[in-house]
């Protein structure tokens, strides 16, 4: 079983639970990738039901050869970020998938009431492209070779996630 190589620091995007909590699960995800966007519902009901007990971190892996427009929703998201509105991104794209074009992230960023000049500006220049690859690499490192791919408290869950499944693996680590 393959183990998370990079640990979980104040530069990661953190949701729920802090870094003490009892689970911590890392995701390595791309905004435009189909499994990852039915992830994200499964990922959501097990932070709805473990509350604190649950520390989610989300890394982009965004898989450019087979979803042209994942780089550039990362980075999205990152910028958000800059803005303190990573984890408000971050749902937009994975409940828009289908729209991740330049212009419809320019309408996220509106909608969020980001400074979409400014916004539009750091993604043509591709301001968090380093931020991107650094949890990219950070991936690749940790074995990651598709997406979703599941950590929990530091090892590689290989098992199902579809249909409550995450939750019940993440209910059975508590007990």
């Amino acid at each position: 079983m393959s183990q998370l190589k990079k640990p979980i620091s104040k530069d990661d995007h953190l949701q729920g639970g802090d870094v003490d909590a009892k689970l911590i699960l890392v995701e390595y995800g791309d905004y435009q990738c189909p499994f990852c966007g039915r992830a994200y519902p499964q990922v959501k009901e097990a932070q709805d039901e473990l509350g604190t007990d649950l520390c989610f971190v989300f890394r982009n892996f965004p898989l450019s050869t087979l979803h042209p427009d994942a780089e550039n929703a990362a980075e999205a998201a990152e910028i958000a970020g800059a803005f303190g509105k990573f984890w408000e991104m971050h749902d937009m794209l994975f409940e828009n998938q289908q729209a991740l074009d330049t212009n419809s992230l320019v309408q996220y960023a509106l909608a969020l009431g980001l400074d979409t000049e400014k916004f539009a500006e750091e993604l043509s220049r591709q301001a968090k492209y380093e931020r991107v690859h650094q949890d990219f690499m950070s991936g690749m490192t940790s074995g990651v070779n598709g997406t979703p791919t599941f950590f929990i408290n530091g090892k590689r869950y290989d098992g199902e996630w579809e249909h409550g499944a995450l939750l019940r693996a993440l209910r059975s680590m508590l007990e």
